[in-house]
């Protein structure tokens, strides 16, 4: 599916006004010990920090969320983008204030390459959870897409500012650079 170059423009501009860089703090408890401890972290500590805040912020507070998270991300993995989106609409609709129902909804719609929706549901995860890291990368992604490098690179940044060893994020990064972005004569 084809985006066209003024709707993906309008699209990319009504979500930096709604989510902008200058993020307020959210509703979800984003780990703050944990988040701080992974930017002091080795590599090797980053890995079991990322699975500790991946873990807290998948927990909803309740059985029946946690279930549609599980088959959402099920569903991610068997590549079935229809019942993805099925089940994280479905927890989106339920648990609005949940993050990551949101930051799953994201991947789903990405997967469908359903980019306005991508977007608005990254909106929805950073208002939630500014501190998303993953959900930042997959902005980054996005910006990349639409060839608008100078935005991906901020988000590039503004993941490895959280997650110093986010080696996705630091390979884009290496990548925009080689490709001439965010280095200086």
């Amino acid at each position: 599916m084809r985006i066209s170059s003024q709707l993906r423009q309008s699209t990319v501009a009504a979500l930096i006004l709604a989510v902008g860089f200058s993020l307020p703090c959210a509703a979800q408890n984003t780990a703050p010990d944990l988040l701080e401890a992974l930017k002091e972290s080795t590599p090797e500590e980053a890995m079991r920090l990322d699975r500790q805040l991946r873990a807290e912020w998948s927990k909803s507070g309740s059985a029946s969320m946690d279930l549609l998270l599980r088959r959402g991300r099920e569903a991610l993995e068997a590549e079935d983008m229809a019942a993805a989106v099925d089940h994280f609409r479905a927890l989106t609709d339920h648990a609005p204030d949940f993050a990551e129902g949101w930051h799953g909804l994201a991947r789903a719609y990405f997967e469908a390459e359903l980019y306005g929706p991508t977007l608005d549901a990254l909106g929805h995860v950073l208002r939630l959870n500014p501190n998303e890291y993953n959900a930042l990368f997959g902005l980054g992604v996005l910006f990349q897409q639409f060839g608008d490098l100078r935005r991906a690179e901020e988000a590039f940044l503004q993941v490895l500012a959280l997650h110093p060893h986010h080696e996705n994020a630091q390979t884009a990064l290496d990548r925009l650079k080689r490709d001439g972005i965010g280095r200086s004569l």
